[in-house]
């Protein structure tokens, strides 16, 4: 860190640079309480999807005999995710996923040679591969958002405890060597006025003397 210069001009950049800070300071204390309420609600709603996923992967086990029984199908291509298609929203300045919708590989059957439980068994497949993406997004937010609230609480703390009392110690150094460079100015010009003072009446003693000679 450079030593900060000693001077009037140093003295009017280190306030307006402390105005800046602390104007600056209270924008990023609010996005930061911001980003720590979207974290507390993104982890309730992770809490909230990995119930759903439970639940719904109970319902498709209850069928599960049904998988091994010899139809002529490969469940295993039922509910297999070709892509995870996401948008995206702006949140805290933060752009974070969501879910658009599950594009699963075309897995075709006949109708007439399959049983007819297949297609609520695709459906309850599917659903538990949806209920896994809502997850994966769900998490995929949690991390943006928490990666951007570490980030900007390093800057608060930054702000907090090293720029602004930083600039606040600089401009008081800077006040009390201006303050005492004004003393000793004074001070200075009293001693030289006090010897201005001193010859004056010296060279009128001496002019009286001269006088009376």
């Amino acid at each position: 860190m450079s030593e900060v210069k000693l001077t009037k001009n140093a003295l009017r950049a280190q306030r307006t640079r402390l105005k800046q800070l602390e104007k600056y300071l209270p924008t990023l204390q609010l996005k930061k309480a911001m980003l720590q309420s979207e974290v507390n609600d993104v982890r309730i709603e992770i809490e909230n999807l990995e119930e759903d996923f439970h639940q719904i992967r109970l319902v498709a086990s209850r069928s599960a005999g049904l998988l091994s029984e010899p139809i002529g199908v490969k469940f295993q291509d039922a509910a297999r995710v070709s892509e995870i298609e996401r948008n995206y929203e702006n949140v805290a300045g933060v752009e974070i996923p969501l879910l658009d919708r599950v594009v699963f590989v075309p897995f075709e059957y006949s109708l007439f040679s399959t049983p007819p439980w297949l297609d609520g068994m695709v459906k309850q497949l599917r659903d538990v591969a949806t209920a896994k993406a809502r997850l994966v997004i769900a998490e995929e937010k949690k991390e943006a958002l928490e990666r951007e609230l570490r980030q900007v609480s390093i800057r608060v703390n930054l702000f907090e405890k090293n720029l602004i009392p930083r600039s606040k110690t600089n401009i008081k150094k800077i006040k009390v060597f201006l303050g005492d460079q004004e003393l000793a100015a004074v001070g200075q010009a009293k001693v030289a006025k006090t010897k201005i003072l001193e010859r004056k009446l010296l060279a009128k003693k001496k002019g009286g003397l001269s006088h009376e000679n």
